[in-house]
């Protein structure tokens, strides 16, 4: 099972859930875009350069402004989506992920449940159809709510019928790295909001507001502190919450999780095992020693940045244990 074969499930849940948190990164624009039309609706002559500041802000938590801007130039709504979301030039886009997901699963149709392939061919081909203006003509929040709610129909499959083998932990294990990051990546677009020294600006709070809100958080957030909506607060609940899905404290729990389930007969892989799981294991402690003064006072960003790298070198770290380089699309 292990090689190729792992490499492909490890993707396919990268790709998913990438897919799913690049519809989630769009939605906090739109947010944003919302609350500044009740707040702002004077600020008529600023208003061209705080939109191509933001679209900038999807590209820059991508990680793409160079190649986006080699090949478009212009920060639009429409070139910004479509870069996003259709650009099959781009392999980070939505299409791409989706595609790449595919063509893994594809060679794994004989080791996973038929339904899996099913949603993620049909998902494919519906998102393969659509046009750059099919995202602004219907409401955006639809269109990123629908590719949302394939992903979760993937997820949802993978749950029910999936056997707990090496195979669904692989897949859970590329997720919950995923998960991590990208949570992670979106939070870093925040110190790139504006030149405050410290995230308790207007700005940098409208949109850690809108990160909790894309991220399904508003809600539950609420149940925890009330009233309380600080900026401290969102930043403690999206990092270091150990209830929340989403957070990245739960992902990385996860992941562990999911990790120690994999059965491994070779005594050389189980050491290099044993020594991922001690990597994640000190990425867990450094969280757990983690207070909100100690977020709030990183106006830098490197603990953010740190977790980001751990992330980063635990992707290297299963390439270099359980894969052959090159063999699956990642």
């Amino acid at each position: 099972m292990l090689n190729r074969n792992a490499e492909a499930l490890f993707w396919i849940g990268r790709y998913m859930e990438r897919a799913e948190n690049h519809a989630r990164l769009i939605d906090v624009h739109y947010h944003l875009q919302a609350e500044d039309e009740l707040v702002n609706t004077e600020q008529h002559a600023d208003q061209t350069v705080d939109n191509t500041s933001k679209w900038m802000r999807i590209v820059d938590a991508l990680g793409s402004r160079e190649s986006f801007e080699q090949q478009y130039g212009v920060y639009t709504e429409q070139d910004v989506l479509h870069y996003a979301t259709l650009d099959r030039d781009n392999e980070n886009s939505l299409v791409c992920c989706v595609n790449h997901a595919r063509g893994n699963l594809r060679t794994l149709r004989e080791k996973v449940p038929a339904e899996l392939w099913d949603v993620v061919n049909a998902f494919y081909l519906w998102l393969r159809d659509k046009e750059p203006e099919d995202m602004i003509k219907e409401s955006p929040h639809l269109f990123y709510g629908r590719i949302k709610e394939w992903t979760a129909l993937f997820h949802g499959y993978g749950q029910s019928v999936m056997p707990r083998e090496n195979e669904w932990h692989f897949i859970e294990c590329g997720r919950y790295l995923e998960r991590a990051e990208n949570t992670l990546r979106i939070i870093k677009a925040a110190n790139n909001v504006t030149n405050a020294e410290s995230w308790s600006s207007t700005e940098s709070y409208a949109y850690l507001l809108a990160v909790l809100k894309s991220l399904s958080g508003f809600q539950p957030f609420r149940r925890y502190y009330a009233d309380g909506v600080s900026v401290e607060a969102i930043m403690e609940f999206v990092v270091i919450n150990p209830v929340f899905p989403r957070s990245v404290h739960f992902a990385f729990h996860a992941l562990e999780e999911h990790m120690r389930q994999i059965e491994l007969q070779d005594p050389q892989l189980r050491t290099s095992h044993d020594r991922m799981l001690r990597q994640v294991g000190k990425v867990k402690a450094d969280m757990a020693c983690l207070e909100r003064e100690d977020i709030m006072i990183d106006r830098s960003g490197q603990i953010v940045s740190h977790l980001v790298n751990a992330c980063q070198q635990l992707g290297t770290a299963f390439a270099k244990t359980f894969f052959r380089m090159g063999e699956a699309s990642a």
